[in-house]
């Protein structure tokens, strides 16, 4: 393999670009030539490729986003689309690809792979944590400790004014960053899609800790639960707790996206980087590069889009255990 391209999709995540650096590094030390593909599916359909080297991804492994920019293309969903992209690889000679992203990045990867056989394999970059076949994704731990951070401060104020908060993480049909930022932040209930919390358990909670004399609470609620978002779930419970009770509602929104990539994210990242490249060099194709146990995987794209990634229920376990 002479050339290859590298592409990030979807939504970004902090860690993309020190994964970008370690392909094109990785290629570099290999003698392979690469490719940057900007705006993902939409640049290799309008031919925004251009050529990267060393320098290239000089000082860019603290940045957040994405130097290749990111997108979602309606475009690439149809043939005509994935003809035109597999038409502007070819006239510039990539033999294989490395995409970076989540689980609509290698869907569109996995069909363009069965029709033009270019070989493609993913390094998995999102913070939902949603994949199957990779113990952490690049993105994750930095956006946890960036909910964390808000929780840190919102509990201040929680506990200063004796109010309950509800607040919002992101993670789409994902509890991860819930329940890792809840435990670590001390919530006293977090609610994810995973597993149902219905509301009498929240009023249950609040109430059973307003009787141990606790003045304020913290609840987590993961942006998919199936209640409705933290908005919703603090209207349904007011006036069950007591109609005195200072309810207040924060979402954490995008900014759990941005923000330099955490040291965790950063290795993570580079080594999923170069063993996507050198799983591409070693006849890898439509599978996706994964840590797991410590060690790198490859997991085919079918597994990693169709099979669910179980929340760890012992940890779920903890918020009640420790919130007593």
């Amino acid at each position: 393999m002479k050339r290859i391209g590298v592409f990030t999709s979807g939504g970004d995540a902090p860690g993309m670009n020190a994964c970008i650096r370690a392909v094109v590094r990785g290629a570099c030390y290999h003698g392979i030539e690469v490719y940057g593909i900007r705006r993902g599916y939409s640049g290799m359909i309008a031919g925004d490729l251009y050529k990267m080297e060393s320098h290239s991804v000089s000082n860019i492994v603290q940045r957040g986003g994405t130097i290749l920019k990111s997108a979602r293309s309606k475009e690439f969903m149809t043939p005509e689309g994935r003809k035109t992209a597999y038409e502007n690889l070819q006239a510039a000679g990539i033999e294989g690809l490395v995409a970076i992203g989540g689980n609509g990045t290698f869907t569109g990867a996995m069909i363009f792979g069965n029709e033009y056989g270019i070989p493609t394999v993913g390094a998995p970059g999102t913070i939902d944590n949603d994949l199957y076949g990779t113990d952490y994704t690049i993105g994750f731990d930095t956006a946890v400790n960036t909910a964390l951070d808000a929780i840190d401060r919102i509990r201040d104020t929680a506990s200063s004014h004796d109010r309950i908060f509800f607040i919002e993480v992101m993670g789409r049909d994902s509890g991860y960053i819930a329940v890792q930022s809840g435990i670590a932040g001390g919530a006293e209930l977090v609610m994810v899609p995973e597993v149902l919390t219905p509301i009498s358990e929240v009023v249950e909670t609040l109430k059973q800790g307003w009787s141990r004399s606790k003045s304020s609470s913290i609840i987590i609620v993961a942006e998919g639960d199936d209640e409705g978002s933290a908005q919703e779930v603090a209207e349904k419970i007011k006036g069950q707790v007591d109609e005195n009770a200072d309810i207040r509602v924060t979402t954490l929104g995008h900014t759990q996206r941005g923000g330099p990539p955490s040291a965790y994210d950063r290795i993570l990242a580079s080594r999923l980087g170069l063993g996507a490249l050198e799983g591409l060099m070693g006849g890898q194709k439509n599978v996706m590069a994964g840590i797991i146990n410590n060690e790198l995987v490859y997991t085919p794209f079918e597994d990693t889009i169709r099979l669910p990634k179980p929340i760890n229920e012992d940890l779920l376990r903890m918020v009640k255990i420790l919130s007593v």
